[in-house]
């Protein structure tokens, strides 16, 4: 693989265009610091942290690697002020926002000195983000795992059409969890890909043991996206999902699927290894995760299949 600078290279200061997503529950600065000593952008997931945990998090990645990281944070999570403050003084570089409107921080966070990234899941809101003066954009697809766009774009038609959009550099997300996949997002636009599922079933995940053993397990067909009423979210089909959909077949008002999906459900299922109740979020790309491993063998797989499929490809003659 050429190793030479790309755009997301050169903004974070990286060896390779991948991002490890800051994701709830899974994402604490073991997983960060991995990801960062492989050689691509590690972040830290700021969602499930109350603000002292976070800063905890943040100290510990620090000591733990010498290379960019960064802090993924969730714009309508609670604590969002104390949050941005904590990252500031401990002089994080890289912040990924999401859930929110970016122009609430952006701008924030740049006078601090701090690059900014946004998820987004259409070309529209891709645009809002530019315009927000963010300097990369996450383009996130349908398939991913967590909460999702409303759009249901699949990472196959929403990249091009983001990448038309916008001139800023573009990451790919949603569907990506190998070189092939990573090379398919590169051929459509992106300039790098960020993966998610894929470091869930990683042996530095903060994962419980049972959550990242049902990742290996899912098949094709075990994630679907729902509760779309309150917040689209992709899981892994569990006794939780039944209870979701028998209210549904009954026609249950969006309070009533409220009342169901309470608190703490993703920590108690993610986190505390609750595979009944407990809100399992992963990617359709679960389905090809074989077998926990740590992140450098990850990164190296990757890398060595973007490769092997990238040296496959022959030119169409005219």
């Amino acid at each position: 693989m050429n190793t030479s600078p790309n755009p997301i290279c050169q903004l974070f200061g990286i060896k390779y265009p991948i991002v490890q997503a800051g994701m709830i529950w899974c994402s604490g600065w073991e997983l960060a610091s991995a990801a960062a000593n492989s050689g691509i952008l590690g972040l830290i997931g700021a969602g499930s942290m109350y603000p002292h945990i976070l800063r905890e998090h943040i100290q510990k990645c620090k000591a733990a690697t010498d290379k960019p990281f960064g802090v993924n944070v969730p714009l309508l999570y609670p604590d969002i002020e104390q949050h941005m403050d904590i990252i500031a003084e401990e002089g994080v570089k890289i912040v990924f926002t999401s859930a929110g409107n970016p122009r609430t921080w952006t701008q924030w966070l740049k006078d601090r000195g701090i690059t900014v990234v946004h998820v987004v899941s259409s070309a529209k809101f891709a645009q809002k983000a530019a315009a927000a003066g963010v300097d990369a954009i996450v383009a996130e697809g349908f398939e991913a795992g967590g909460h999702n766009g409303r759009e249901e774009t699949t990472t196959m038609c929403l990249i091009p059409e983001v990448r038309d959009a916008i001139d800023i550099p573009l990451i790919a997300a949603g569907g990506i969890g190998d070189g092939r996949s990573m090379l398919a997002a590169r051929a459509l636009g992106a300039d790098a890909v960020q993966i998610g599922s894929r470091f869930v079933a990683s042996e530095e995940s903060s994962a419980h043991p049972s959550f990242k053993q049902s990742v290996v397990d899912a098949q094709e067909g075990s994630t679907v996206l729902t509760l779309k009423e309150i917040t689209p979210v992709r899981l892994i089909k569990n006794k939780f999902f039944a209870d979701v959909q028998a209210h549904y077949d009954r026609g249950a008002e969006v309070e009533e699927l409220r009342t169901l999906l309470g608190r703490g459900r993703a920590k108690k299922g993610m986190f505390e290894g609750d595979l009944n109740e407990g809100e399992l979020e992963i990617g359709q790309i679960s389905s090809r995760i074989r077998e926990v491993k740590p992140v450098v063998d990850i990164v190296k797989e990757c890398i060595e299949e973007y490769n092997q499929a990238f040296q496959g490809l022959a030119k169409i003659e005219l």
